[in-house]
This record gives C-alpha cells, structure tokens and sequence, in this order.
C-alpha cells in the first residue's frame, strides 16, 4: 500500500527539470544573419548588447565586406559572397553558409537568429540543457497555426505538410539531427532542396526536420518574433530571444521600464541588457547598483 502511494505521490515541482546535458556557451554555435546595408542600423546594436558577451561563439553572415566589422569581428564575421537582395535564393544561400560552417565545427548546438533579435544565451542554456545534442532536436516557435504546404517537384507533383519555426524568432538544431540533414543541406545542396519546394530558407529548414527526416519541431513559447504582440511579453529574465519593430505607424517591442527613454532605445534591446547584466559599463546609474 505505501508503495502505491509513493509511486502515485505528485512530481515536486520546484523549479525546472534538472539538466540532461551540462552545456557552456563554448557548445553553441550562434549564427546571425545580417545584410550590408543593416551594420550600422542593427548589427551595431547587438554588438554593444547580446554578442558583446558572446563574441566567440558568435559568428555574422553577411553579403559585403567591411572594414569596421571585420576589425571587431574578426574570423567571425563571414562574407558569404550571397546576394544582397531579400528573396528565397539569397536567403537560402546564406542558411546554406550557416550550416557547412557549423558542420566543420565540433560545436554541440546551431542555433541561427536574425539581425532583429536579442538573444538571452543564458536562458537558451537552460533550455537546450534539458535535451542531448546527439537526439534529433529543432527547436523554435512556428509563426503559423497550422502547417504549411509544399509541393515537391519530383517527377509527380506531390503535396507536404510540415511544421517549421520561424527564423526571424531564432530556432536551434542539435548536431544529430543536423548531421542528419547533410544529404539535402551540406555542400550547397540546401539550396536545391529550397529551389525544389519553391519556399524561403527557414521553412526549407522545417521541410528537411519534418517531411524528408521525420522528426518534429519542439515548439517553445520563450522565442519571439516581431510578428507577435511583443507588449505582451512578460518574464524577460526567461525569454531566450526577442524582437522588435519600430515602424513609425508600427511600433512593437517589449515593454521595459527603466531611466532610457523610448528615444535613447527605441528597441529597448539596451533597456533589456541593463536588466540582466546591470554591470555593463554604458548602463545608467539605477540598473549598477
């Protein structure tokens, strides 16, 4: 009898599950994609925010070379040679970078963000802790509800359904699965499976996980995109990446309080970074208590 009730006793709830797989930022492989006419609009900001603590392993695709970038960057910052342009091939062409140069490291975790996002390395730690990086594990948030559909072009003309997470929330691949993919991603071969479903690069990600492999996306609340209400987010200590617009008739991002004005921060990516690391040197007074 007492040991039914022992097995039937509720879990403890206290906090998060304890980790599967004890992870350090040396294990991720961060990859930001950027174009040249964004360095000095929003790469710059991430540079004096998130990437500033995460600088080695933090590595910017980007389609020009300059000068300035590469000086603070180094061998991190990549000139793909892709086009500038924002169309499927040009996209694709720069997830197909990502993702060789991932393959040559002996990294644990790709995890691929925009050049609008600010990613809390901390919290994604925590999370991707909770899996081992041999499994296959895509993890991100869907910026759909349902599905989307492909249509292969193979002789007949066949319809998939497949999930995929959104790139301009950030989603991470382990590297079992990736390696995994290495038939229809290495090499350049990622942008023929895009040509073949006619679909940008994060859903072509989705189409390899999901219809071709067949694993599934994790979807996970703590990536944000700007196509969601940011106002609404709350927790930001937890949340693994963020966005923002600021579209004049269009302004969407997190709500922080704090002595920068929505002047002086207009995407509130500083306000958030003060919040979590009060120590950084251009934070004002309040938050370096």
């Amino acid at each position: 009898m007492t040991e039914r009730r022992a097995i039937s006793a509720p879990p403890r709830s206290s906090g998060p599950p304890p980790p599967v797989e004890h992870l350090s930022p040396a294990d991720l492989f961060i990859a930001v994609k950027t174009t040249g006419r964004y360095h000095r609009q929003r790469l710059q900001l991430l540079l004096d925010t998130w990437i500033s603590r995460n600088m080695q392993q933090t590595y910017v695709f980007t389609d020009g070379e300059d000068k300035e970038l590469r000086k603070r960057m180094g061998a991190n910052l990549i000139n793909t040679n892709c086009s500038a342009a924002h169309n499927r091939q040009a996209l694709s062409c720069k997830m197909a970078l990502e993702y060789d140069t991932f393959i040559k490291t002996d990294k644990k975790w790709f995890c691929h963000v925009d050049d609008d996002n600010y990613l809390n390395v901390g919290s994604l730690l925590k999370l991707l802790s909770q899996y081992t990086h041999t499994q296959d594990v895509y993890i991100g948030r869907p910026s759909l509800e349902r599905p989307i559909e492909a249509t292969e072009r193979l002789g007949s003309t066949e319809t998939v359904r497949f999930w995929f997470a959104t790139g301009g929330a950030g989603f991470c691949l382990s590297r079992g699965l990736a390696l995994k993919m290495k038939p229809w991603a290495s090499d350049g071969t990622f942008m023929a499976t895009a040509e073949h479903i006619r679909l940008p690069d994060d859903c072509t990600v989705g189409y390899i996980v999901e219809a071709l492999l067949g694993a599934s996306l994790i979807r996970s609340a703590l990536f944000h995109s700007h196509l969601e209400n940011l106002g609404l987010v709350s927790d930001i200590h937890n949340q693994v990446t963020l966005s923002y617009s600021t579209a004049e008739n269009n302004r969407n991002t997190v709500n922080v309080k704090g002595p920068l004005s929505v002047n002086e921060d207009p995407t509130r990516f500083r306000s958030v970074h003060c919040l979590l690391y009060p120590d950084t040197a251009w934070c004002p007074s309040p938050w370096r208590l």
